[in-house]
This record gives structure tokens, sequence and C-alpha cells, in this order.
């Protein structure tokens, strides 16, 4: 097979990777990638398929050697996102059914208050002719946040999530060197122990927090979610809602300062929820998700056998022409948008519509309070391919 013409080390290719998967996918839409060391999906119907198709699933298989990962393991071992039927419909029945008693609905007046707030934080130094960081002051405390508050996460320990999420997501890509691995372990650790004495201090003390209601949490002959359980659901809300978070309101502020007709189209009024779908799609916060053969299956007419495991390049499906009309504009009034930045199927995100709310309120509040900002340079990209975003992102009026 031909091997698909990128290198996610290539500085180049991080700052745009879409040319390349489009030369990419021309020549095939399921190739062997010698990098990943296993095949990926370029196109979105290759992609959906590997999200759909129920011979491909989630199986997890511990980071070796798992002596020296016990907390990352136990997060990942217990977590909805690393499981299939029968286990993934009972932990998913469970916790869906507590975050079904309304904390969405609950935290929107919450996530738009704090939108506002970060957002005039940011004007100030603005208005006075300085510049100001959106990641530091606005993208990265918002997620967390709201986070802490839908976990009903104590206040002394608030402060600590942003760098666990932070240092557990860099195990997720190719290769880390050992110091990120030491790293990460110590942060799962650190998140275990803070997890085990919220859940412990919620069994005596219920409050009005999805924790709590997790635990009182009982499906018809499942059970309930063992303490296990319901730590590693704390952190797959953590580090998928904080990294997602962030890393699309970056991605999506830049790509609208760079695009000033787009930027335009929101101030004068654009629909938030279609322009937040579109920025999703443009550039999404997460590259890639994988998927284990279960049985031997076909995809894209590609053979792939029993244990092989295949990557979704979620980027690429975005800017697939087959599905998406000028797939390479940026377009906030797109409709519809079939992307697959929420994944599909079995595993698709339970917080998709907390993370809706937070990037629709942040551009909501960015267009009435900051209507004339602009990029005072071009940022520098965070050097991983995963995990997409960047390490700041500096505004100016």
């Amino acid at each position: 097979m031909t091997t698909p013409l990128f290198d996610v080390a290539d500085p180049a290719f991080l700052a745009d990777p879409y040319p390349a998967f489009a030369a990419a996918r021309a020549t095939g839409e399921l190739q062997w990638h010698d990098g990943f060391r296993q095949k990926v999906a370029l196109s979105h119907a290759a992609c959906s398929a590997v999200l759909r198709d129920k011979g491909m699933g989630r199986l997890w298989s511990d980071r070796e050697p798992a002596e020296e990962f016990p907390a990352f393991n136990l997060l990942h071992r217990n977590s909805l996102l690393e499981s299939e039927p029968p286990t993934h419909t009972r932990l998913r029945r469970l916790v869906a059914g507590a975050f079904g008693r309304g904390h969405v609905e609950r935290l929107r007046p919450v996530v738009q208050a704090l939108a506002q707030r970060l957002v005039d934080e940011l004007a100030e130094p603005l208005r006075d002719g300085a510049e100001a960081d959106l990641l530091e002051t606005v993208a990265a405390p918002l997620p967390v946040e709201v986070i802490a508050e839908l976990l009903g996460v104590p206040a002394p320990v608030r402060p600590a999530l942003r760098g666990w999420s932070n240092a557990i997501v860099r195990l997720y890509e190719p290769d880390p060197p050992l110091a990120q691995q030491v790293a990460a372990e110590r942060a799962a650790a650190d998140f275990v122990t803070a997890m085990r004495e919220l859940v412990a201090a919620r069994r005596t003390e219920p409050g009005d927090d999805l924790v709590s209601d997790m635990i009182a949490a009982q499906a018809d002959g499942d059970g309930r979610l063992s303490d296990d359980e319901l730590v590693a659901t704390c952190a797959l809300l953590l580090m998928a809602g904080h990294e997602a978070t962030v890393n699309g309101v970056g991605n999506g502020v830049l790509a609208l300062l760079q695009h000033p007709d787009q930027w335009a189209r929101i101030v004068a009024g654009a629909d938030l929820a279609r322009a937040a779908e579109e920025l999703l799609r443009y550039d999404s916060p997460l590259q890639l998700f994988e998927r284990t053969a279960t049985r031997d299956v076909v995809v894209a007419g590609v053979a792939v056998a029993r244990g092989e495991t295949v990557a979704a390049l979620l980027g690429a499906a975005g800017r697939d022409p087959a599905v998406f009309s000028d797939p390479d504009a940026l377009d906030v009034g797109r409709s519809p948008n079939p992307h697959l930045g929420f994944g599909v199927g079995l595993h698709y995100c339970l917080g998709a519509p907390l993370a809706r709310i937070e990037l629709q309120a942040v551009l909501g509040a960015l267009a009435v309070r900051l209507p004339g900002m602009e990029l005072a340079q071009l940022p520098q990209r965070r050097p991983e391919f995963v995990i997409r975003g960047l390490q700041e992102l500096r505004l100016r009026l």
C-alpha cells in the first residue's frame, strides 16, 4: 500500500495538515501509514465506517510496563470511552441517566456568565492598547471551571485540574518522550486521589452535582457505578471537555480572524450554533480516534483483520469534498454540517451539548465586547498532532 504523504513530526504539516490529507486521500480512502504503524481512514465515509461498524471497537490494553502506569491504566480500564457492550451499555446508561437530570441546562447560565466575565478580563488590557492571550485568559480557564462546577469539585482542588488534564492527554500522542510519560502517570495518580476523596465525600453528603447523581444512579439490573468507574468518568469528562473546548475556541477564533468576512458575520448576528459546528469541522481539535477490529471487516474496500487498529482522521474527514462543498472554505452559515468532531455511533461524545454551549458562549461574548479584535501575531501551534491546538493566541484592538 502507498504510505500517506504526511509526517506528524514535520512543523509545516502541524501548521496546516489539510493539503497533505487531501493529497493522501486522493490515493486511497484507507491506507497504511508507516509512522503510525497502522491503517488510517482519510475520507468522511471511511472514518464514519470505522466509527460506526460494530466490528470495530474500543478495546483497551494497559499501557506497558503496566506496573509503571497504575493510575493512567485505572482511568482508562474503567472508562466509558474504552469499553464495548455489554460493559459500555451499562456504563453509558448509568452515566447518561445521571447527566440527563438537567445538568447541562443547569450550567447554561453559569457558562454564559463565566464567558462574559472572562472576555471582560481579556478586554481590559486590549482597550488600553496592550496585547492579551485569549487562551490563557478565556479558553483555558472556562472549561475547567465549568467541569469543576458540573462535578462539584472543591475550590482548593480546582486549580490543579488543568495541569492534570494537559499532562495526561500527552500520552495519546505517538511515542511520547519519557518525561511526558512520567508526568502523565503522576498527574493521573493525583487525579485519582482527589476524585476518590470527592466520591467518598459525596457518598455521605450528596449535593446537586453530577458526581452525587452518578453515585445515586441505578439502572434496571445494572447495579451502580463502582468507585473506579466514577473516578474514570470524572477523568473522561475533564480531559475530553477541557481539551475540546480550549482547542475548539483557540482554533476557531484563529480561523475567524484569518477570515475577517466570516468574523464580520458573527459580529452581525450569524447563528452561533451553526458557526460553532463549522469551526469544529474546519479545524478539528481532535484529529485522530482509534478503533480495533473485533472481527475481520472491510472498510472502504480494504480488508481489516481481527485485532488490527485503525485510526480515523477526523480532520481529514471534515475536509472531504465528497461531503462538504468547497471544504477548504470557512462558512459560518454552513448547513448541513455532518462533521465528525464529536464522533459518531456508539461512542458519540456524551458531553457534546455542554461543549457546544461553551463555544457558543465565548463567540457571543467576543462578538459583543470585542468586535474589533485582531491577531497581534501569528500564533505557534502546539507540537502535538492528535490533540490539535495553539500555544497561545495573542490579540489586540
